[in-house]
């Protein structure tokens, strides 16, 4: 009787070890065996999932209705960036408190691929930033839709057990989309008569939009590239009179941020100005009218037509 025993647990004690081999075999990536990708902002999250589909798990660090340059993460997301197959960010300053982490986890061997860098970026256009590289790339679809086949391309060399065919063929089905997207926003665009191709933001993030479809950057309530800095009162006093000379009908606040220094300057203005939110810098929560990027420039742009078209 003793022997049947043995005899029977011993297959059973053999099947457990060769379980637990093959899990710790499968340690990389994700905490459930999956690779794993790390994305620092929410709009480079979407895009990033929208080539990769299924095939890895996507981390998205930054929240819904976040801003870029301030937002922190918490200890399992660091720990998530230092486990990552790749790594994607923006790569021109733009997470300013999540950097030092990225740095980290370059330095450590982590993939690292810093999409806003490789679209050839555009400095600043104003003299209070000029000179430094403007990280809204994004605002550009056309950038954009060179970013995607970047990804695909970082995400095949580095991501190993992705079929490398899927992650492709999702990359080809999203530059569709974002072909698609540009043309209508140029038809689109095309409502608003030259001279009032104006724009004023709460701070710099149009200037890539700008470029691609003719409109010209008059100023900005923070003249900076980052939300954490602050306007002076002659900054205000110097943009009200650029304002007033250019006739702006609108500005456009980021729907994220508070639109009090907007409120300021339409206070200041002789104007009557109205202050539009767009979308600039963050997804919302589904169904919040920016749950995607295509979502976000679709809805920006018909808020842009609205301000400025007769």
């Amino acid at each position: 009787m003793r022997r049947l025993v043995r005899t029977a647990v011993l297959p059973a004690a053999l099947a457990v070890i060769a379980v637990a081999v093959s899990l710790t075999g499968c340690s990389a990536g994700g905490d459930d065996g999956r690779r794993s990708i790390v994305v620092t902002t929410n709009i480079l999250g979407d895009i990033t999932r929208s080539v990769v589909g299924a095939e890895a798990e996507v981390t998205v660090l930054m929240p819904a209705n976040a801003d870029p340059h301030s937002f922190g993460i918490s200890a399992p997301q660091a720990a998530a960036i230092e486990r990552a197959d790749l790594i994607v960010h923006n790569g021109l300053g733009l997470e300013e408190n999540v950097l030092r982490h990225v740095d980290a986890a370059a330095e450590a061997g982590v993939p690292v691929f810093a999409a806003g860098a490789a679209v050839d970026p555009i400095d600043y256009g104003t003299d209070e930033t000029a000179g430094s590289p403007d990280p809204h790339f994004w605002t550009d679809p056309e950038r954009v839709h060179r970013a995607v086949g970047l990804i695909a391309n970082q995400i095949t060399k580095h991501v190993d057990g992705v079929d490398a065919t899927a992650v492709r063929a999702g990359a080809d089905r999203y530059r569709k989309e974002i072909a698609e997207l540009t043309q209508w926003m140029r038809k689109s665009f095309g409502e608003i008569p030259v001279a009032r191709r104006n724009l004023v933001t709460n701070h710099h993030v149009f200037g890539y939009l700008a470029q691609r479809f003719g409109f010209r950057v008059i100023g900005a309530v923070i003249p900076s590239g980052t939300t954490l800095a602050s306007p002076s009162a002659s900054d205000l006093k110097s943009l009200v009179t650029a304002v007033d000379r250019a006739g702006v009908r609108a500005v456009f606040a980021d729907s994220s941020q508070p639109d009090r220094l907007a409120q300021v300057l339409k206070r200041e203005s002789e104007r009557d100005i109205r202050v539009i939110p767009l979308f600039s810098e963050s997804l919302t929560e589904k169904g919040g009218g920016a749950g995607t990027y295509l979502d976000m420039m679709r809805a920006n742009t018909r808020s842009i037509v609205a301000g400025l078209a007769p």
